[in-house]
Parts: C-alpha cells; sequence; structure tokens
C-alpha cells in the first residue's frame, strides 16, 4: 500500500458493507485499510445549532474507505471467477441494438452491442452502470431529470494538527456550502469542501499553508454568526432539555488542521439527477446511471451499492423461478423498490443543500429550530439512520 492516500474516498455504512462482503471484496479491503466512525456531527455556521448521530453500545456508524480500493477489491473477485466472467477492458462501445417489444419470428430477442475493437456480444439484459452521462440511458431512451448546482467540490488529503482517535465525521453548514471532514487514520482526515466554483478555483489555487488556514476558519469560525439568532436559539435549546432531558448531546470540537497533503487538491462539478425510468425493455438502470445527488450525506455510492443489493435479489428470484430475466415483470419490482428509497433520499438532500444555502435571518432561525428539535428526539434520529444505512 502506497503511504498516500487517494483523494477521492467514499462513507460506506453499513449496509453497503454487508454487500461487498457478501462475494468476498470487503475482506480485500479489511486486509488493505479503512476507517471506521462511530459517531457523526453536524452544525450550522450561521448558529449554535447542530445534530450528532450515533449507535447504542458505540458501534460502528460507517467506514471510509478510498474508491481505488473499492475498486481493486471488485476487479480482484472478478479475477477469481474469471472462468465465469470475462471482463473486456480498456474496450469502449460504439451501438447498442434493441430488440422489439413485439417480438417477430425472425427477430433476435437479445440486445446486441457492439465494441469499438470489433467484437460484437448480446445479452437478454443490459445493465446500465456507466455513470451520469450513460450511453446505456440515452440509447435505451430514458429521459432524465437534472440540474447543476453551479457548485464544486474541493477534495484534498489532511494533516491533523495531533494524534487522535479520529472516529467521528464532521460537516458543517457554510452559507456558500458544506464542508465536511472524514477520518483516514489517527492523524489524516478527507476534506470535501462544497463551494462555489469561482472559491473551489481560489482555494485550489490557494499556497498550502492558506489553504490550511481556509480550512481550519471554515470549521472554527463564528463570522456567519448574529446575536439575535444566538440568543433565541439558547432559548429553544434551553426548553428542550426541559422537556426532554435525555434528548440533549455532547458538543465536541473539530480537529485542527496543520497540513494538506501535497498534490492531493482537487475540484469537481456536483449536479443532481435522476432518470424517468430505472427500467426498460431488457435494460436496467444502477448507480450514477439512474440518479445523481450532492455529496453533502455522503450517500451517493450507497444508493448505487443499494441498486445492485435490490437488483442482484430480484434478478436471483427471477432465475430460480426459470423466468427470463430481461421481462419487465420482475424489473418493474426492483425499479419500485429502488424508486421508494431512493426518491425521498434525494429530495431531502436537495432541500438540505437548498435551506442551507443563505444566511437570511428567517431561514436560519427556521433550521437552528428544526436542527435542535430534531437533535433532541432521539427516535427520530434513529429512523433518520435506519433510513440511510438501507
Amino acid at each position: 500500500m502506497p503511504d498516500t492516500y487517494n483523494n477521492r474516498v467514499s462513507s460506506l455504512t453499513p449496509g453497503s458493507a454487508t454487500l461487498l462482503s457478501s462475494f468476498g471484496a470487503w475482506e480485500h479491503i479489511c486486509q488493505k485499510r479503512y476507517r471506521p466512525f462511530k459517531r457523526m456531527q453536524v452544525w450550522d455556521a450561521c448558529s449554535d445549532a447542530m445534530i450528532t448521530f450515533d449507535k447504542e453500545g458505540l458501534e460502528d456508524m460507517g467506514y471510509v474507505v478510498e474508491n481505488d480500493l473499492i475498486l481493486t477489491a471488485l476487479t480482484k473477485q472478478l479475477d477469481a471467477i474469471a472462468d465465469r466472467v470475462k471482463v473486456f477492458y480498456r474496450s469502449r462501445v460504439v451501438r447498442y441494438k434493441w430488440p422489439s417489444t413485439y417480438q417477430e419470428a425472425d427477430a433476435s430477442p437479445w440486445v446486441q452491442i457492439e465494441l469499438a475493437d470489433g467484437h460484437h456480444l448480446q445479452t437478454k439484459l443490459l445493465i446500465g452502470a456507466d455513470g451520469p452521462n450513460s450511453m446505456v440511458r440515452k440509447s435505451g431512451g430514458i429521459q432524465t431529470v437534472q440540474w447543476n448546482y453551479d457548485q464544486s467540490a474541493v477534495v484534498a488529503t489532511l494533516h491533523l494538527s495531533e494524534p487522535t482517535e479520529n472516529n467521528v465525521a464532521w460537516q458543517r453548514f457554510l452559507p456558500s456550502g458544506p464542508i465536511a471532514l472524514l477520518p483516514l487514520s489517527d492523524t489524516l482526515s478527507s476534506l470535501v469542501w462544497s463551494t462555489s466554483h469561482e472559491h473551489a478555483s481560489q482555494l485550489a489555487s490557494l499556497d498550502e499553508e492558506s489553504f490550511t488556514d481556509a480550512v481550519n476558519s471554515a470549521f472554527w469560525s463564528n463570522e456567519n454568526h448574529s446575536e439575535f439568532i444566538d440568543t433565541a436559539g439558547f432559548m429553544f435549546r434551553s426548553s428542550l432539555s426541559i422537556l426532554n432531558p435525555t434528548g440533549t448531546s455532547t458538543r465536541q470540537l473539530p480537529p485542527s488542521v496543520s497540513k494538506v497533503d501535497p498534490n492531493s487538491r482537487a475540484t469537481f462539478p456536483l449536479g443532481l439527477g435522476h432518470a424517468a425510468e430505472y427500467i426498460g425493455y431488457r435494460l436496467a438502470l444502477i448507480g450514477d446511471s439512474a440518479h445523481r445527488v450532492h455529496p453533502l450525506a455522503g450517500q451517493g455510492v450507497n444508493l448505487g451499492f443499494g441498486d445492485v443489493a435490490s437488483l442482484a435479489h430480484h434478478l436471483s428470484r427471477a432465475a430460480f423461478d426459470g423466468k427470463d430475466l430481461g421481462s419487465t415483470r420482475h424489473l418493474l419490482q426492483y425499479e419500485t423498490e429502488r424508486q421508494r428509497h431512493n426518491l425521498p433520499m434525494m429530495a431531502a438532500i436537495d432541500l438540505l443543500k437548498r435551506l442551507y444555502s443563505t444566511n437570511n435571518a428567517l431561514f436560519v432561525l427556521l433550521r437552528t429550530m428544526g436542527l435542535q428539535a430534531t437533535n433532541a428526539v432521539v427516535p427520530m434520529k434513529e429512523q433518520i439512520m435506519a433510513f440511510a444505512s438501507k
């Protein structure tokens, strides 16, 4: 393993880890490196409002894993079943030919796939897992709803000022966008800072010392506070503690950053997208081909792994019953199941992004009270964690 960490990481839920474990990939990751976290603390830069999430007995809430390690683990598992699965590396599809819904006597019931190197493949079910600009989705004629957020994410690997247990995932909502710090080791954390394109470019071009100062300021500065909001928030929080003494959480201070790993900074644009349909005749979409979300909740990859688990379940049942895998009858069950989960999650993430993108006093006061009230009601927080972990 290289000493340096990759700047692109994912926060995996226990459900995603269970999926990877079911076919042996998680074992490869455990043999390399990953970082569990046991608590999340989310707070507002415009007030003292915060919410914490943790599990009873301080069980692991999630796992921070470098994206390239996930890909390596999956590749190793594919290599282990090379006698059953053939992978065409460095290949490019140039054309898909779809069978007619109403089968003619002399027509092929298969999806025809033509590769740039001349290879021709055919399948009764084509699964599109080729990202937000999915060629499979476009070729299948599935429309999408999408928009850009006028934001970019700045990612980097950061060195902490001193070693800590580093088992907390931190996120602060700034008026310009959320900033998150995810644990990698006792001395390292991964940064994801969502902000305007212009500010992201400025952050990427700062010298290392100035960038480090900007990160620390983003987590620690109270320049966006107002006396009115702080007073109102304190009074509301005090009332909640009287009504529900067991619902209060202890505020922890985030770690300070000493430096940024050289050459670890990068930026990428943010947006939202959702396919009108996840399935078609002999077609199923999963992951970013079907949906794209803001990284503020760390749910993008987990929604994709949830798609994989659901589709695998329905296809296994169809195969056991001797049904046609490309039939829309059981693919509709997959689509319904995943849209019922993904759409509410995407709507909530988009609402949070918009709600926290302003420092208007009325909106700040409303979200301050909402966040404090949610933090005080433990059963509600448990429901949020359970839904996000599916």
